[in-house]
C-alpha cells in the first residue's frame, strides 16, 4: 500500500522511510541524521586521487566543508506525530477534538504554532506552507505569550494602582478646595458684613453729627437773630416816639413828653457764626478718600471710572517730545457715553494772571510773556499764570475738553480757596493743597498733584484732552484722545465743595475750551 502524499513528505529521500532524527541541511533539505552521515562518510573513503567533497543527495549542491547537523524539532515532532497516526489500527475510534481544535482548511488536530503567520497550524500546514517558517509547539508558544500577558497584567494592575491613587488624591483635594473655599467665603462675606456694619454705623454718626452741629449753629444764629430782631422792634418804638415828639408843635408838651422818651440801649455784640461742614468731618472725609481710592481703583475688577478695552493697547512710550497732533478726534463707545454729559466752558477774566490773553469769547487762553494783556479789572487775580473757569460744578457727573498747544500745562479741579498767591518755591498753586487736584503736562510724561505729592504716569503726550468729574463717587479722570481714547490718571476724593476747572499755562503755551451745542 503506497504512502500518502502528506507521508511522502515526511519520508528520507535515502532510506525511504519516515525520518528517524531529521536534520536540515544549509540548503534546505531534510534527511535522517545517521543516512546523511553515513553517506558522506562514504564520500570521504573515495580512493586516494579522486575529488572528495559533501554534495547533498538531493539538490546535488556542494560543501567544502562538512555542515555541522542539528536536529529539527519541530519536523521530529511532526514525524512522531505522523508515526502515531500510522500505526493506529483501521478500526479504532478517533478521540472527539472540538471544531475549533481542528485546521480549518485540512481538517487535522492544530499542534504547531507558526510564528512568522501567527497562527495554529496542523502537520500539513508544516509541510505545504510553513515549512520554511519558525514553528513551534502550542505549549512552548503559550507558555512566551503567557509571560508577556503576566507582565501586561502586572503593569495593568501597577497603572491601576497609579490611577486610583491620583483619583483618591484628586478626591481629597476637591475636598479640600470645597471646605477651605467655603470657609474662606464665609470669612470673607462675614468680614464684608463687619465693615458694611462700621460703614453704616459710620455713615450715620458722621450724618448725625453733621445735623448737630448744623442744629447748634442755626440755635444760636436763631438766638442772634431774635435779639437783633428785638432790639430792631425796639428802635422802631423810639423812632416812632421821636418822630411824633419832634412833630408836637406845643413847647410846654414837648418839654414834659421828653422825659418819658426811652433812651436807646446798646444791642449786646453779636459775634459771627462759622460754620464748615467740611472741617466737621475732615477726619472721616480723609478716611473714606483711602477706602475709596482701595475699593474703587486698587482692587482687581474694580468699579472706577470708566476706561478702554485694554486689550493690545498696553503702555505706549513716547518715541518723540512733542505733543502728537490728532484730527479728528476718536469715536469710540467712552468718549460717546462721556459728552452725554459734556459742558461749554469759558475762562474768568476777573481770575487770570496778567500776562495770559483770553479771546473775546473767553474759550482761548494764551500765555504772552512780557505783555500786560486785558484791563484790571476789580477783584483778585493770580500771580501765577493761572486763570479759573467761571463754571463750578458740584452734584452729578461732568466732562470737558481741551486742546493744548503743547507741553508745560497744568489742568485740574479746584475749590473757590485756591490761593491767589505762590506757594511752596513752585511756578503754579494746582494740587499743592488739600482742595485741588492737577495733572501736569511735561516733555516725556505726565504728574499727578494733590496735597503736594505727585506721581509719574508713563503715557505718550496728547495734543486733545478730556476730563470727567463724578462729584457723587468722588472720582476725577483724565483722559488722552488719540486713535484710541486712553486713561492717564485718576483722583479719588471726598468733594465737599463745587470745584472750579483751572489751569496754568507756561510761557507761550496756548489753552482752547473745546466747545459743544
Amino acid at each position: 500500500m503506497m504512502a500518502s502524499p502528506v507521508l511522502q513528505k515526511l519520508e528520507c529521500s535515502i532510506c525511504l522511510e519516515l525520518f528517524k532524527v531529521p536534520v536540515t541541511l544549509p540548503c534546505g533539505h531534510n534527511f535522517c541524521k545517521t543516512c546523511i552521515s553515513d553517506h558522506w562518510d562514504k564520500q570521504e573513503r573515495v580512493p586516494t586521487g579522486a575529488e572528495k567533497g559533501y554534495r547533498c543527495p538531493q539538490c546535488r549542491r556542494d560543501y567544502e566543508q562538512r555542515p555541522f547537523l542539528e536536529k529539527n524539532v519541530t519536523l521530529c515532532s511532526v514525524v512522531e506525530l505522523a508515526r502515531d497516526g500510522e500505526a493506529r489500527a483501521p478500526g479504532t475510534e478517533r478521540c472527539e477534538v472540538a471544531p475549533g481544535e481542528l485546521c480549518s482548511q485540512h481538517g487535522r488536530p492544530l499542534e504547531l504554532y507558526c510564528q512568522e503567520e501567527r497562527r495554529c497550524i496542523c502537520c500539513v500546514c508544516t509541510v505545504q506552507q510553513c515549512q520554511r517558517h519558525r514553528r513551534v509547539l502550542l505549549e512552548e508558544e503559550r507558555s512566551k505569550k503567557q509571560a508577556l500577558l503576566k507582565e501586561s497584567l502586572e503593569k495593568a494592575q501597577e497603572e491601576s494602582e497609579r490611577i486610583k491613587q491620583v483619583m483618591q488624591k484628586l478626591e481629597e483635594q476637591t475636598h479640600s478646595i470645597k471646605i477651605s473655599s467655603e470657609e474662606l467665603k464665609s470669612t470673607i462675606l462675614s468680614k464684608f458684613a463687619l465693615l458694611k456694619k462700621a460703614l453704616e454705623d459710620c455713615q450715620w454718626q458722621t450724618v448725625a453729627r453733621i445735623e448737630r452741629e448744623q442744629a447748634a449753629v442755626l440755635g444760636r444764629m436763631e438766638e442772634d437773630w431774635s435779639l437783633l430782631k428785638d432790639h430792631l422792634d425796639h428802635l422802631t418804638q423810639h423812632e416812632e416816639r421821636a418822630q411824633r415828639l419832634l412833630a408836637c408843635p406845643n413847647h410846654r408838651t414837648f418839654l414834659q413828653e421828653f422825659p418819658l422818651l426811652p433812651s436807646l440801649e446798646s444791642p449786646e455784640v453779636v459775634v459771627p457764626t462759622e460754620f464748615s461742614a467740611a472741617n466737621t468731618v475732615k477726619p472721616i472725609a480723609e478716611i473714606l478718600t483711602d477706602v475709596s481710592r482701595l475699593l474703587l481703583e486698587d482692587l482687581p475688577g474694580s468699579v472706577a471710572s470708566e476706561a478702554p478695552d485694554p486689550v493690545g493697547q498696553g503702555l505706549v512710550q513716547p518715541k518723540e517730545p512733542a505733543v502728537k497732533v490728532v484730527a479728528p478726534l476718536p469715536a469710540c463707545q467712552l468718549r460717546d457715553k462721556l459728552l452725554k454729559d459734556h459742558r461749554n466752558l469759558t475762562f474768568d477774566p476777573k481770575t487770570a494772571n496778567k500776562h495770559l490773553k483770553l479771546s473775546r469769547s473767553n474759550r482761548k487762553a494764551k500765555h504772552s510773556p512780557g505783555a500786560i494783556c486785558g484791563q484790571m479789572e476789580q477783584g483778585p487775580r493770580f500771580k501765577p499764570w493761572q486763570v479759573l473757569c467761571t463754571q463750578s460744578y458740584g452734584h452729578g457727573h461732568h466732562y470737558w475738553e481741551v486742546e493744548v498747544s503743547s507741553h508745560s500745562v497744568v489742568l485740574g479741579v479746584t475749590y473757590h480757596s485756591l490761593p491767589w498767591e505762590l506757594q511752596q518755591g513752585q511756578k503754579f498753586n494746582i494740587g499743592l493743597n488739600g482742595g485741588s487736584w492737577g495733572l501736569q503736562v511735561l516733555e516725556d510724561c505726565y504728574l499727578a498733584w494733590h496735597k503736594g505729592q505727585k506721581e509719574k504716569i508713563r503715557e505718550r503726550l496728547y495734543k486733545n484732552l478730556g476730563v470727567s468729574l463724578d462729584y457723587g463717587k468722588g472720582v476725577l479722570s483724565f483722559y488722552g484722545l488719540g486713535e484710541t481714547m486712553q486713561l492717564i490718571y485718576s483722583f479719588h476724593n471726598v468733594f465737599t465743595e463745587p470745584l472750579y476747572p483751572v489751569f496754568w499755562l507756561c510761557e507761550g503755551r496756548t489753552v482752547v475750551l473745546c466747545q459743544r451745542e
